[in-house]
């Protein structure tokens, strides 16, 4: 990595850094050319080397002498340009006013202010519903947004709702939909999903494949809100989620009809389209073997969101992958921290998986 000037790098804070994603975004951001990062929180490992944490980040010659601190000691520090909150849902609400008062912008990686309708908030974020924010959080995906967030506060959309967005979207962005409202998500996650602490026993996920969730999943407002936004369409969406046998990757399988007259090349043309210039979101061309649709190996480890579709007999089937750490929490992360500070889109993020 190219030395880049002082002058050049902005001040970042990581509060809940000792969890997968805040592990995630310290590991993409100690390869980012423009970025300085001056403070670290995580309660429970208060006083402990990042490299003790997160032993896949001890080689690292700039995790050296970096500890993480009590986020109280945020308010001793010089202010930060960005705050990335990585803490456990339903935690950040309390403590958003400290880091608001000593950090410039905060991108949140958590769910906590991604919903707007009051009923969803209370059912699926009630601590939010009890702290609500003094300023509005910009709910921002970096390809589908029309433009860059010039408030203080940033959302970023949740791993399986965004991976479900990109599999959905061009399906109703031209216009008029392409296909008819009704819309099924089978959607498929890693055990990191559930974060650091879920305690679920390894031998219960091991060599298991099991229902997570059939109804009333969290992240299934927020995919009718985010298309609602971005399209002008509101979908009838039953959404479903199960647990894999991976450490980490997504996978959506979405299920439509299409409207009386639309084609497959119609649709084929819509997904070229939306996505079009979009670094990180891979549209599969003509996929026809198992292996040419999106995969997990062929996204874990990297910042890309692949997407395929197939269609036969007036009905289409979606399909979309990509790594639940990074394209759906800490690479998008940064993705935005660069557009939002005017850094190339890609610094700092990597494009391709790792295998085995």
């Amino acid at each position: 990595m190219a030395d880049t000037p002082a002058h050049e790098r902005i001040r970042v804070a990581v509060i809940g850094a000792s969890g997968y994603t805040g592990g995630e975004v310290i590991r993409l951001l100690l390869e980012h050319p423009h970025v300085e990062l001056a403070f670290l929180s995580a309660e429970r490992a208060a006083g402990a080397a990042v490299g003790s944490v997160h032993p896949w980040l001890r080689n690292h010659p700039r995790t050296a002498g970096l500890t993480f601190r009590p986020l109280a000691e945020l308010a001793d520090t010089e202010p930060v340009d960005i705050a990335f909150g990585c803490l456990p849902t339903g935690t950040l609400p309390e403590r958003l006013p400290l880091i608001a008062q000593h950090a410039k912008r905060v991108l949140n990686l958590g769910g906590d202010f991604r919903l707007r309708d009051t009923g969803d908030i209370r059912l699926h974020y009630p601590d939010t519903a009890a702290h609500p924010p003094q300023e509005d959080f910009a709910y921002y995906v970096p390809e589908l947004s029309p433009a860059v967030p010039g408030g203080r506060f940033v959302n970023l959309p949740g791993c399986m709702a965004v991976t479900t967005i990109y599999a959905l979207y061009p399906l109703f962005a031209q216009g008029e939909p392409l296909v008819t409202d009704r819309i099924v998500v089978d959607a498929k996650t890693g055990s990191t999903g559930g974060g650091r602490g879920s305690g679920e026993p390894p031998a219960e996920r091991t060599g298991n494949f099991r229902v997570h969730k059939l109804h009333g999943h969290r992240h299934a407002p927020e995919i009718r809100q985010a298309l609602a936004d971005f399209t002008g369409t509101e979908v009838d969406l039953r959404f479903s989620t199960h647990s894999l046998d991976v450490a980490r990757g997504i996978m959506v399988t979405a299920y439509s009809e299409l409207r009386d007259g639309v084609t497959a090349l119609d649709v084929k043309r819509a997904y070229a389209k939306a996505y079009v210039g979009r670094p990180f979101v891979r549209v599969r061309p003509a996929p026809k073997a198992p292996q040419d649709f999106p995969m997990l190996k062929a996204v874990v480890g990297s910042n890309v969101a692949e997407v395929a579709l197939s269609v036969r007999d007036g009905q289409c089937v979606t399909v979309a992958a990509l790594d639940n750490l990074i394209k759906g929490a800490a690479g998008q992360a940064v993705q935005a921290m660069n557009l939002i500070s005017g850094f190339p889109e890609a610094a700092g993020l990597p494009t391709t998986a790792v295998s085995p």
